[in-house]
């Protein structure tokens, strides 16, 4: 094979490696720096929102801002079932309980309409996750964290860029939280931000990323903390990233156009949505196989990978792993159910050319005509 089509790779096309020079040349390798300051400034004024606070990765910045809003033993949060792990285990840190929620049918993310039955007195606080980059339908759900006075953190660790009536998710929730993994839209290698507008709750969460140190007395600890701090090299990154963001955002888009040009009159599939009054960055762009099994979708992405293509299957439901089996019944959840046995996403990196994606997909149609038809 001529090339390995990969689901998605960084793409570090700016200032990235003049900015880990400067790094390198000074000494500040380590998390202290400017870039941090400058990295955190940025985002926050490109989410727009009073704060934004990095961290090691997306994963500690939900426990940083779980625990933030107060999180710990017997409380409930709420989550949908369909989501990456970290989103249920971030709860489990807090030595909380997540309370599954299952999808919408057409967006794949968390479906209000089935939250206000899940919430008990327990019940502390709303993570909505903006699922492959489609924003949640954010109004009603904070309709009612405020009926019965919740928090709402949104997981967009796949959606920076996208928006909502608008406004740029990060922004909309209490508190937000941001991945910049290598394979995000905009990546610092590993990394995480934090996004609020609350003074008192970003404040609480510097405390708590850096061993809980009083920023006033050295080595004076109120409190017990962690070492969750991004590194100034990474934040050097994250600052190239942020300057080309939209030139990445506009790569996403065209090529999710690229693959509903030629997918779009495949009965075999159902495609993403864009619902009105938003803005799908598509972070990587997913498909459900009309019909499959598990198995089928799993042939299918074994066939593809034979010719080059990699392609990954939809997140399990969280109802369905092993730590987290006996909160609920998998009846519970039809939605997530499906997604987890039929959806795969297809490479999404910002450089892949039309020819290119005419390939995958030409590939894709041939392989599961041939998993199907056996």
């Amino acid at each position: 094979m001529d090339k390995y089509h990969h689901v998605a790779q960084p793409i570090l096309n700016g200032n990235e490696k003049k900015y880990v020079m400067d790094c390198l040349d000074t000494t500040w390798i380590s998390s202290n720096g400017s870039y941090i300051h400058r990295f955190e400034q940025e985002f926050a004024q490109f989410i727009h929102t009073k704060h934004a606070i990095s961290c090691s990765n997306g994963t500690t910045a939900l426990h940083l801002a779980l625990l933030g809003n107060g999180v710990g033993e017997n409380d409930e949060i709420i989550i949908p079932s369909f989501t990456f792990v970290a989103t249920a285990n971030a709860v489990a840190y807090c030595g909380a309980t997540p309370v599954f929620v299952d999808a919408e049918s057409d967006t794949w993310n968390i479906n209000p309409l089935l939250i206000e039955d899940k919430i008990t007195p327990q019940t502390k606080g709303i993570i909505v996750v903006h699922i492959y980059g489609h924003p949640v339908d954010m109004d009603p759900i904070i309709e009612i964290a405020n009926k019965y006075g919740l928090f709402v953190i949104e997981d967009a660790a796949e959606a920076t860029g996208a928006e909502y009536k608008g406004r740029k998710v990060g922004s909309i929730g209490n508190s937000a939280i941001f991945s910049l993994f290598g394979n995000k839209i905009i990546t610092t290698g590993e990394g995480g931000m934090i996004t609020t507008n609350d003074d008192v709750l970003a404040q609480k969460i510097k405390l708590l990323k850096g061993q809980g140190m009083d920023p006033n007395r050295r080595y004076w600890h109120p409190i017990i903390g962690y070492n969750y701090r991004m590194t100034n090299i990474q934040a050097a990154i994250g600052c190239a990233q942020l300057e080309n963001i939209d030139w990445h955002i506009e790569q996403r888009i065209r090529i999710a156009g690229l693959y509903y040009n030629q997918l779009r009159s495949f009965d075999a599939l159902t495609l993403p949505v864009q619902k009105d009054e938003v803005k799908n960055v598509y972070w990587l762009f997913s498909v459900l196989i009309n019909d499959a099994t598990e198995g089928q979708r799993n042939e299918v992405i074994e066939g593809l990978h034979m010719l080059g293509i990699e392609t990954r299957p939809f997140f399990y439901p969280m109802h369905a792993l092993p730590p987290y089996q006996h909160l609920h019944s998998a009846s519970e959840f039809p939605v997530a159910n499906r997604l987890g046995s039929q959806g795969l996403s297809l490479p999404s990196s910002g450089n892949l050319t039309a020819e290119e994606v005419q390939f995958i997909c030409k590939s894709f149609k041939q392989v599961l005509l041939d998993v199907m038809h056996n």
